[in-house]
């Protein structure tokens, strides 16, 4: 499946709001950021692929 891209638009505690870009979207989804990279920020573009996120170089 994927690849998308998305944004992280905020992070509120263990979770972390993002927004796909690869398509025109207004809506957020939460993610536990356990499942995210650990180096993450608000604004880190990341790359959901084989049900794996990763920074996007």
């Amino acid at each position: 499946m994927g690849p998308y891209e998305y944004r992280v638009e905020k992070i509120d505690g263990d979770y972390a709001w993002l927004v796909r870009t690869d398509i025109v979207s207004d809506e957020s989804m939460m993610v536990a950021r356990a499942l995210l990279p650990l180096d993450i920020e608000e604004g880190s573009a990341l790359l959901w692929e084989n049900f794996s996120y990763s920074l996007k170089m």
